[in-house]
């Protein structure tokens, strides 16, 4: 399956699982697909008969409200049936509303924020001090760079030269009730990463082919952690939802659903 399909995928199944539970957060999961799409297409070794493979590459969704997106993602890889998918946030599911840890592939649970990052500088260190080759990649929201967790880890894994790690922001400018900037500035973002040690690369984050170069973007030499900033769009892909920041909660009804599969369905 090409990125592009996979990322397609995604964005449906997604789609149908906010729609059938009546649920929300499918803003920041159209935002975020084709970063997964690139990432579990062509980036992580994993394995979905094995997911608890000792030398896996870790992925944490540090943005867990946006779950939908990483449970149609493994389902494509056949981390769990694909059908699974319909019970997402019913009751006694597996399936949770913020990403769980008792989904196959999934390395933690998640949903209050700034918790991501500093989970996986502890697996990036314990990485390093077993001699282990696996990476580990962490996706946050901009919004989530308001909690100040965050910047105590980025100022540790400079700190201890954690090159096996690898944090991606998905930098849609909404947050949860208004822009970015209107809520707490975030700006000059690349600096501040620069200036706390970080190896930074802003690109579109819904190039295909520029997030794979930047995620094979190893440098043994260079010690420094990896940041890639991912200039996205909040609800990529479907008109009526993209740069809305009302569709942080939203759930499509009927209607909206068959209309944003439509749209899915015919872009190139």
């Amino acid at each position: 399956m090409t990125n592009i399909e996979f990322s397609k995928q995604i964005r449906k199944l997604a789609l149908h699982m906010v729609h059938r539970a009546n649920a929300s957060h499918i803003g920041g999961v159209l935002s975020i697909a084709d970063i997964l799409a690139v990432l579990y297409n062509e980036i992580l070794s994993v394995d979905p008969h094995d997911p608890k493979w000792t030398d896996r590459d870790r992925f944490i969704l540090s943005k867990g409200h946006c779950c939908t997106g990483v449970y149609a993602a493994l389902a494509l890889r056949e981390f769990f049936p694909r059908q699974e998918l319909e019970q997402y946030a019913q009751d006694s599911s597996r399936l949770m509303s913020h990403i769980s840890n008792h989904v196959p592939g999934v390395e933690f649970s998640t949903g209050s924020l700034g918790h991501g990052l500093p989970f996986g500088v502890g697996k990036a260190i314990a990485a390093k001090k077993l001699k282990k080759t696996w990476r580990t990649f962490v996706l946050l929201s901009d919004g989530e760079l308001d909690e100040g967790s965050n910047w105590e880890a980025f100022m540790f894994s400079a700190h201890h030269k954690l090159n096996n790690l690898v944090a991606i922001i998905d930098y849609n400018k909404l947050q949860s009730l208004a822009t970015v900037d209107k809520t707490l500035r975030i700006e000059p973002l690349a600096d501040k990463l620069t200036a706390f040690g970080w190896r930074v690369i802003e690109l579109n984050g819904h190039d295909h082919v520029s997030l794979f170069r930047a995620l094979t973007q190893y440098v043994p030499t260079d010690e420094r952690p990896l940041v890639i900033i991912a200039h996205t769009v909040k609800g990529k892909g479907v008109s009526f939802m993209e740069n809305k920041v009302e569709w942080h909660y939203k759930s499509p009804n009927s209607l909206q659903l068959e209309q944003a599969i439509a749209e899915i369905e015919k872009a190139a």
